[in-house]
């Protein structure tokens, strides 16, 4: 089994969860389009002013992945 990779846009202020939020929605987007729907996706707050969108891929398509969505970092999935 491949290792798995979290995909991660940060979002910061005072709006940080509602935009994370919305990115989520289109990541969503992407997946069903892209026939790619068994992927996990979520929202994480780290504070009232940090809050992140992530999508979890499997290594082998994190390089396409990574540049077609543009994610402002990454980091490995522990579950």
């Amino acid at each position: 089994m491949n290792r798995q990779l979290k995909l991660i846009w940060d979002f910061r202020g005072p709006h940080a969860e509602k935009t994370a939020e919305h990115h989520e929605i289109h990541l969503k987007d992407f997946l069903k389009m892209n026939a790619m729907e068994n992927h996990p996706t979520g929202v994480e707050c780290l504070n009232e002013f940090h809050c992140l969108a992530f999508l979890v891929v499997e290594e082998d398509q994190m390089k396409d992945l990574r540049d077609r969505l543009k994610p402002h970092r990454g980091q490995v999935y522990s579950g």
